[in-house]
C-alpha cells in the first residue's frame, strides 16, 4: 500500500481509524459499514499507525509507575519491578504497602505444585500478612531458606513458613537451626546434619524465593534484627563498607560479598544458590534501604524488586548517575 495517498484514500483512512478508535467499532463492523474486506480494514489501521497518524495516550492513575519500573529494568539486571505509589510517610505503612504488592505479584505467578523458600524479616512478614488467595492452590510447599532467630515473630523463619503455607493451603517444612552458628566450622557441621541438609536442598529447588533486602544503618538496621551484635561489632560492620544483606549475607555497595567472617557462619542458602532460583523477589522500602537496594541490584542475585515510589526514585538517582 503506497504512502502517497490521494484525498479519497485519506478520507477512507480517517473514517476507518475514527470508527475503530473513537467509536470503538470492531474491524468486522467497519468492513460491513464501508463495504470493505476485514483484511483491508486491518491493513488500513496498521498502515495508519506506520504513518504516525494514530497517537494513543494512556492516562491511568499510576501510569508513571510503569515508567519507573522500565527505568529500573534498564539500569539493572532485574527482569521485573513492582513499584507502589506513595501515599504515606509512615515507615510501617510503606513496608505494608510493599508487602501487599509483593503478595499480589506472588499470587499472580504462583502455580499448583510450586515450592517457595523464604527468609525471615519484617518485609517477608509483611508479605505473609497480605497473602489473600482468590483461589484454592494445590500442593504448595513453603521452606525456610535460612536458620532462624528466636524472640521476634518476624525473625522466626519457621513461624513465617507455617503462616504462609496455611494461607496457601500448603505444607511447610521446618529448619531447626540458628541463623548464625558460633563459627564457620560449627556452621559446616550443622549444614551436614541430614534433616538440615534435606530442608535446604528443597529450598534450592524452589521456584520462588521471598526475601527482604537488609540495611546496615545503625538506627534502622534490619540486619541487626537478625544478628544481635555488640556495639563494637556493629561499628566494625558499618565501618567495613557493608551496604546491606540478602539472606543475611553481607555485601558492599557494588554488590560484592564482604565480611566473610560473618557470612561464613550463616546456616542457609548462599548468594549463588539464590541466583539460581527462577523467581527471586526482593522487597524493601524506605530511605535506609536505598543503598542496600542499589547493592542488591548490582549483585545480579534478584529477578524482581518490589519497593515504593520514593525509594525507587532515589535508587534510580544513584544508579543512573553511576552509569553515565
Amino acid at each position: 500500500m503506497s504512502t502517497d495517498l490521494d484525498f479519497e484514500n485519506i478520507r477512507l483512512y480517517s473514517k476507518v481509524v475514527s470508527l475503530h478508535y473513537l467509536e470503538e467499532r470492531s474491524q468486522a463492523e467497519i468492513a460491513k459499514m464501508l463495504t470493505l474486506s476485514t483484511a483491508k480494514v486491518n491493513r488500513i489501521i496498521r498502515h495508519a499507525r506506520e504513518l504516525g497518524w494514530i497517537d494513543i495516550t494512556i492516562n491511568t492513575p499510576h501510569n508513571h509507575l510503569l515508567t519507573i519500573e522500565n527505568r529500573l529494568r534498564a539500569v539493572s539486571s532485574i527482569e521485573s519491578a513492582v513499584i507502589t505509589p506513595d501515599f504515606s510517610t509512615d515507615a510501617q505503612l510503606v513496608v505494608k504497602s510493599a508487602g501487599r504488592a509483593a503478595a499480589g505479584y506472588l499470587l499472580e505467578h504462583l502455580e499448583d505444585g510450586d515450592t517457595i523458600c523464604i527468609s525471615g524479616g519484617k518485609a517477608v512478614s509483611a508479605i505473609v500478612d497480605e497473602i489473600r488467595p482468590k483461589r484454592l492452590y494445590q500442593n504448595i510447599t513453603v521452606v525456610p531458606a535460612t536458620g532462624g532467630v528466636q524472640g521476634k515473630h518476624y525473625t522466626d523463619v519457621n513461624h513465617l513458613a507455617s503462616q504462609l503455607s496455611e494461607r496457601l493451603n500448603g505444607k511447610a517444612y521446618q529448619l531447626h537451626a540458628p541463623l548464625f552458628a558460633g563459627s564457620a566450622k560449627e556452621r559446616d557441621m550443622l549444614m551436614a546434619v541430614r534433616p538440615i541438609q534435606e530442608v535446604l536442598d528443597r529450598a534450592r529447588q524452589a521456584r520462588f524465593a521471598l526475601l527482604g533486602i537488609g540495611s546496615i544503618v545503625p538506627d534502622d538496621s534490619s540486619y541487626f534484627d537478625l544478628y544481635p551484635a555488640s556495639k563494637h561489632e556493629r561499628d566494625k560492620i558499618v565501618q567495613a563498607d557493608a551496604a546491606g544483606d540478602l539472606f543475611a549475607h553481607l555485601f558492599d555497595s557494588l554488590g560484592y560479598p564482604c565480611l566473610a567472617e560473618y557470612n561464613s557462619k550463616l546456616v542457609g542458602l548462599t548468594l549463588d544458590d539464590l541466583q539460581h532460583i527462577p523467581h527471586s523477589i526482593g522487597v524493601a522500602a524506605g530511605d535506609a534501604k536505598v543503598i542496600p537496594i542499589c547493592g542488591a541490584l548490582r549483585s545480579r542475585r534478584l529477578k524482581t524488586l518490589v519497593t515504593d515510589e520514593c525509594t525507587s526514585l532515589a535508587v534510580l538517582d544513584v544508579l543512573e548517575k553511576h552509569n553515565k
